[in-house]
């Protein structure tokens, strides 16, 4: 997935398979394998192949394009595993979410509207728990206050070749004590600012995810989010910018 790829659009294949990803993760908590995909939608191996290689390009999902299988590994917000976020609804565990931003954005999808979904994360630096509940995008509470989101790793090195270490990048922490500390774990700079705040940098993929069908690919153009991140008044000294 590198950055500034040209426009394109998604084949059928690749809408069909993106909105069946995200429905029947919403459903069973888990993705689909490639005998799932076959039977709800005629493809055969090779297309399944071509249409996940197209949905990571644009910036839909993380496959590992290595394997034999293009293992699908991310179709955020859900992650294939364990990660900082874990998504309960009615009490239950459904899912791992892949990382704080999409954690803000989770509860508006359409088949979790109407429902509380309570995320259970944890602060990076100390690994104290952190439990957020939302509902429609609106944020209900969160135990403890004051926490922060995270950013440690600067747009211009996000999707050098797919979402993976953009997404490890973005974590809760409790304060900017323990995101200073996260920093220095990591040997890392980042920006952070509170969760309301993260909610509106991520409100677009909230608001359009499985809402609309022909959904364009995404796009990474690094100065136009580091303004985005500006924007809902993040420091971005930081990064050099």
């Amino acid at each position: 997935m590198p950055q500034n790829v040209e426009p394109f659009e998604f084949t059928e294949d690749a809408l069909r398979l993106r909105q069946f990803i995200f429905e029947y993760w919403c459903d069973r908590g888990f993705g689909p394998n490639y005998r799932n995909v076959h039977e709800a939608l005629g493809l055969d191996r090779r297309r399944i192949m071509q249409a996940y290689k197209q949905l990571q390009l644009g910036i839909i999902v993380v496959v590992n394009q290595d394997s034999q299988n293009c293992d699908l590994l991310k179709a955020p917000p859900f992650s294939s595993f364990p990660s900082q976020v874990e998504l309960y609804i009615d009490d239950k565990f459904h899912s791992y979410i892949g990382c704080a931003s999409e954690a803000m954005a989770v509860s508006n999808m359409p088949p979790f509207k109407g429902k509380e979904c309570r995320l259970e994360a944890y602060c990076a630096c100390c690994l104290a728990p952190i439990t957020i509940i939302d509902k429609e995008f609106e944020l209900l509470s969160c135990d403890p206050g004051g926490v922060l989101w995270h950013v440690t790793k600067t747009p211009w090195d996000w999707g050098n070749v797919d979402m993976g270490s953009m997404c490890d990048s973005m974590n809760f922490v409790l304060n900017a004590e323990h995101a200073e500390n996260y920093e220095r774990q990591t040997g890392t700079r980042g920006v952070h600012c509170p969760i309301e705040a993260g909610k509106e940098f991520v409100r677009y993929t909230g608001q359009i995810r499985m809402y609309d069908y022909h959904w364009p690919p995404g796009t990474m153009d690094p100065p136009a989010i580091i303004e985005r991140f500006r924007s809902i008044g993040c420091d971005v000294s930081a990064w050099g910018e």
